[in-house]
């Protein structure tokens, strides 16, 4: 990924360290984390990820700053089957930016949690997140967070009787049907669950 030696061990920790903290360690941090014998190394290394792509240096030189390329994550090629188990012939791998497959329109793009239990039936259940996009034209079918009462709710846009409503996905919630015009805030895009919390 990065090069021959032993640079995907110690990006695979400084990814770590940043998901933990938000940050890039100082030099002298990194010396620590890698078992390095001296800051030189740290410089070394990092002059390295950066000609990969995987960081560069902030505006002050003082410090590191990841690129998108950092947030890569490895794609297998092939799939998994969720059905019936099947003879794996090999996997290759490419990689996976989980902004690349689910925003289109980074300004545009809000993450919000999903609270309650409204949406179940559809997949989407409490804790999810939703990726939203705002401004995108809504059509019947879509899910779309929507402003109801002044409160924010995530329902399916349905047409009832030539009338935008917002249905649930779950039989012990009803129908929406505003009485005025119903306030679309963005149409949802994709969908973020982490199953281990």
């Amino acid at each position: 990924m990065v090069s021959l030696n032993k640079d995907d061990a110690y990006l695979g920790r400084l990814r770590d360290y940043y998901a933990e903290n938000r940050r890039i360690p100082s030099m002298q941090r990194i010396a620590e984390l890698m078992r390095f014998a001296s800051k030189t190394a740290s410089r070394k290394l990092m002059e390295r990820l950066a000609a990969a792509g995987f960081v560069r240096r902030a505006p002050d030189e003082d410090a590191w700053i990841p690129t998108g390329r950092f947030f890569e994550r490895p794609l297998a090629e092939g799939g998994v089957r969720a059905g019936r188990p099947e003879a794996v012939d090999g996997v290759g791998v490419g990689v996976f930016l989980i902004d690349d497959y689910l925003v289109r329109h980074p300004s545009r793009t809000v993450m919000i949690p999903v609270r309650g239990d409204s949406m179940l039936d559809a997949g989407i259940r409490d804790g999810d997140i939703a990726a939203v996009e705002r401004a995108a034209e809504a059509r019947p079918g879509d899910f779309v967070v929507a402003v109801v009462d002044g409160e924010f709710t995530l329902k399916e846009l349905a047409v009832e009787e030539g009338r935008n409503v917002l249905k649930p996905r779950n039989a012990a919630y009803p129908v929406i049907r505003p009485a005025g015009r119903l306030e679309i805030f963005g149409v949802m895009v994709g969908l973020v669950r982490r199953l281990q919390r």
